[in-house]
């Protein structure tokens, strides 16, 4: 099933907690860097030699909220509107937040390994950036997207464009620690990432459906339990398209926020399933 695409106006009001949140902090820090001066980019952006020699530990989470000029932050942040809405739409914030620390910091992990002695200061949000635009298209691969305002190109061919652009910049650079290196390793981090977790999501919806860690074993029949006469039955109580749409949304709920976060009903829901698809048949 494909899923649709629109962007409405560029609207502050209508954006999601997390989405205001992160473009209020970049702007935030924009604004004390340019008051504060000095020293303020080389204590909290990314310099590989302070955090392997001096472990200044911080560096890989603060550099995220550095940038270098408005344009710079003004791009990010754009990128984070344009990006950020429809994934974290899809996402749910915790999810979205989870995966925009994922491949900025990760990014900036990347950038200390590849040149732990460097004294190049890298600063920016363009690592996580790069990871939304590799999940957006992921996720809506047949959107139209206006590159530099002017020219249409789908969103799964921007994705391998940018990244061709950056693989080669990258490895023709002076230096090995360059912003390219973020660039490139956030969409490489996001893209492992997104394919780890859509297969985990499949194995666990396999597992629920009543598959089993071994194929061929029977599952035992629960006993019946009395009913009154005319009562419906439990497992009647939902149309079969209307259960599996609500094991679905169950087991999206558990990869979000994890098996603690169910119900007692959507527990309930998930072991009559297993037990139908096992061969249980209704109690």
């Amino acid at each position: 099933m494909s899923r649709q695409f629109g962007h409405g106006p560029l609207d502050f009001r209508a954006m999601s907690p997390v989405i205001k949140g992160l473009i209020v902090a970049n702007a935030a820090v924009y604004i004390l860097s340019l008051l504060v001066g000095g020293q303020f980019q080389t204590l909290f952006g990314l310099v590989p030699y302070q955090v392997v020699h001096e472990r200044w530990v911080w560096q890989p989470f603060t550099y995220l909220f550095l940038h270098g000029s408005f344009f710079h932050v003004l791009f990010n942040l754009f990128a984070l509107w344009m990006f950020g809405m429809p994934v974290e739409a899809q996402w749910g914030p915790r999810e979205f937040l989870k995966y925009f620390l994922l491949t900025g910091v990760g990014a900036g992990l990347v950038s200390v390994a590849v040149a732990p002695n460097a004294h190049h200061v890298i600063i920016g949000a363009s690592g996580a950036v790069f990871g939304l635009l590799t999940a957006f298209a992921m996720l809506y691969p047949e959107a139209v997207v206006y590159l530099y305002f002017f020219f249409p190109i789908k969103a799964k061919h921007m994705a391998l464009l940018f990244g061709a652009i950056e693989f080669f910049a990258g490895a023709s650079a002076a230096n090995p620690a360059s912003a390219r290196v973020a660039h490139l390793s956030g969409m490489v981090i996001g893209y492992l990432y997104i394919r780890w977790w859509f297969e985990a999501s499949l194995r666990m919806k396999s597992l629920f459906s009543g598959m089993g860690p071994e194929r061929g074993a029977s599952a035992p029949k629960p006993r019946r339990r009395p009913q009154a006469v005319g009562a419906p039955r439990r497992e009647e109580a939902l149309e079969p398209s209307d259960d599996m749409a609500e094991v679905d949304r169950i087991l999206d709920k558990i990869l979000a926020e994890g098996e603690a976060s169910l119900t007692e009903r959507e527990r309930d829901i998930l072991k009559r399933q297993a037990r139908k698809k096992g061969g249980g048949g209704a109690a």
